[in-house]
């Protein structure tokens, strides 16, 4: 019953962080038709600024709760500077071309933005325990969950539900949807698609950065996390569908919960399970679970 529950709750809290994670890169993808390789920039950046905004303010002695608007300010700050300049010096000017050439640029941005992090922050971990610890633990059915993971998984609903609602019901969400469906009959109507791009670029950028924001207080934060986390958000994002909030909530579900029965059950096999549900669904549905439908041209 024990190993149930810690599967259950395990997979939720490790869903809860791909999902927030990846719905900016799927996000960006949607409208913008680039699978941005920098996310994983934003994540690392995200974590490493996170957690010297924490270590600054509790050194001070403030009160604790003060230490997860640090998180959430540090995150927003890292995501609408980065992701202004990045859509603004760089991807700008490869709108239009080919999508390899789009991958490769953002593949180029994020190994300097790699080696950038080193030089700013050198190699050794860096560690931002305070919001987690200072959250405390509540015990379900005999094992003690840190409250910190409770709230992260409740956030990841909410953002969901937001995300959702944001998409469907809202002047902006519409205009997003008329990008995504078809990008020059949306312009034609008198959409302003540079600016839906540089907005929908700044979200997905903030998400990013939120992503590693809200992860710093649970790992030291190194060199390379973003290499791991961009793979695995490519990986939700697949077995949902690219572009869409559906599908990467019901992947990163999907991810946490085969990851955390291989944790439990066969520890070798983690990264293979989650590779492993990632082939079988391509296989039946080579666009994801939630691929939204393709015109057909006659």
């Amino acid at each position: 019953m024990i190993t149930a529950i810690a599967i259950v709750t395990d997979g939720l809290v490790y869903a809860a962080w791909l999902f927030v994670v990846a719905i900016g890169l799927s996000l960006i993808f949607g409208v913008m038709k680039i699978l941005n390789v920098a996310h994983g920039a934003f994540y690392a950046f995200g974590a490493y600024i996170s957690a010297t905004a924490i270590g600054l303010y509790f050194d001070r002695g403030w009160p604790a709760a003060g230490g997860y608007v640090a998180i959430g300010a540090s995150a927003i700050a890292t995501g609408l500077i980065m992701g202004y300049v990045l859509e603004r010096v760089f991807l700008r000017r490869v709108y239009g071309k080919d999508e390899v050439v789009v991958v490769l640029v953002t593949y180029a941005l994020f190994l300097i933005l790699e080696d950038v992090l080193i030089l700013i922050w050198g190699a050794e971990g860096k560690a931002a325990y305070q919001p987690y610890s200072e959250a405390g633990s509540i015990d379900i059915g005999g094992l003690a969950v840190s409250l910190y993971d409770i709230g992260l998984v409740i956030f990841a609903a909410l953002l969901a539900i937001a995300a959702i609602f944001a998409i469907k019901k809202t002047t902006f969400g519409r205009l997003l949807t008329a990008v995504i469906y078809d990008r020059e009959t949306a312009s034609a109507f008198g959409v302003d698609v540079s600016r839906v791009y540089t907005l929908t670029f700044l979200l997905g950028a903030v998400l990013g950065a939120l992503g590693g924001a809200i992860t710093a207080p649970k790992i030291s934060v190194s060199p390379g996390l973003g290499v791991e986390v961009i793979v695995l958000a490519f990986a939700v994002v697949a077995i949902g569908g690219m572009g869409s909030i559906e599908g990467a909530l019901l992947g990163a579900l999907i991810v946490g919960l085969f990851r955390a029965c291989a944790v439990h059950l066969a520890p070798n096999l983690e990264l293979f399970a989650i590779y492993a549900v990632m082939a079988l669904v391509l296989v039946f549905r080579p666009h994801g679970l939630f691929s939204p439908a393709l015109a057909r041209k006659i």
